[in-house]
């Protein structure tokens, strides 16, 4: 069975915060932080608004674009490493909030690779006829484990939500081909210590240059499409130089990738949601359209999805 993408929907918190903003706060600048990230700023969620918060909001917003109540929901599945305590877990929080009463629900943990984990595991569901109707969300609010004397990563992330619904649709359209993969001999490059994250960037930095191009150009294969068949490309938005990269290793003109790092910094699971409904939103992506999905992650996690847009 063809599962795609049904409704899309996303958030930010309203609380913007600049690269000047930091500047007061730290030793940077404006300068230092465009040119090495491509970021000019980022959303902060307030310390009353829980990462399950942000999460309703998107998922509102994707049912509504889907034309579908909670109630007709099988199974919710949120991506993040941020999630408002250990258990019950956001998916838990959310179903109940929503109002989707027959569905079943978990996290899913896989840092900035884990909307595509969650993307391709509610999919299962569908292909096999167990399910019909799947939410997945990737949502952080990574402001509340940023260690403000680390200049090196307080200033990469940011917080918010994207969320789309899953069912079935016409041949030919939703998931082409996918990819998942991790190397968890690279933890120690990218995690969570006590209350903070920590990260080399250096070696961030040259495992995803090699695995955002490898797997996109995987999953073109997979499909049996050339990079010629690519109308957009939605890498996650970790880095303008890494996204860059990826562009380029598949041929692709500048406007046919999304870049929204700008606007919100690095969201780790919201970040291709996030972008996905940006670049909708303003008729950049469009029914038929080819898209490649890219996105990695702590762990070290990866993951790609090619799929032809629309019902």
């Amino acid at each position: 069975m063809a599962v795609g993408i049904w409704g899309i929907g996303s958030y930010v918190p309203e609380n913007r915060v600049t690269n000047d903003d930091l500047a007061d706060r730290m030793e940077t600048s404006d300068e230092w932080i465009r040119t090495r990230t491509g970021i000019e700023a980022r959303h902060f969620a307030s310390e009353s608004q829980n990462t399950s918060d942000m999460a309703y909001e998107a998922a509102v917003k994707a049912l509504e674009d889907a034309g579908l109540d909670a109630s007709e929901l099988d199974l919710i599945l949120v991506a993040t490493v941020t999630p408002d305590q250990p258990f019950p877990t956001v998916a838990n929080t959310l179903q109940d909030r929503l109002g989707a009463t027959k569905a079943a629900s978990m996290d899913v943990s896989a840092a900035c690779a884990g909307f595509m984990y969650a993307f391709i595991t509610g999919a299962q569901f569908i292909q096999t006829d167990a399910y019909k109707h799947v939410l997945i969300i990737g949502v952080e609010k990574l402001s509340k484990i940023i260690d403000w004397e680390d200049r090196s990563t307080a200033v990469l992330f940011g917080d918010g939500a994207g969320a789309v619904v899953l069912g079935n649709v016409e041949e030919g359209k939703g998931i082409l081909s996918f990819e998942l993969g991790s190397d968890g001999s690279g933890g120690k490059h990218l995690f969570q210590h006590g209350e903070y994250l920590q990260m080399n960037g250096r070696e961030v930095f040259k495992f995803a240059v090699r695995q955002m191009g490898e797997s996109a150009l995987n999953v073109l294969e997979k499909a049996r499409l050339t990079k010629e068949d690519v109308d957009f490309l939605i890498p996650h938005q970790a880095n303008i130089r890494i996204m860059e990269s990826a562009r380029e290793r598949l041929q692709l003109p500048e406007e046919k990738m999304s870049k929204t790092i700008h606007l919100y910094g690095n969201t780790s699971a919201a970040s291709i949601p996030l972008s996905l409904d940006y670049e909708v939103k303003r008729g950049k992506v469009n029914d038929g359209d080819v898209l490649v999905l890219v996105g990695f992650g702590g762990g070290l996690t990866w993951g790609a999805i090619a799929l032809r847009y629309g019902k």
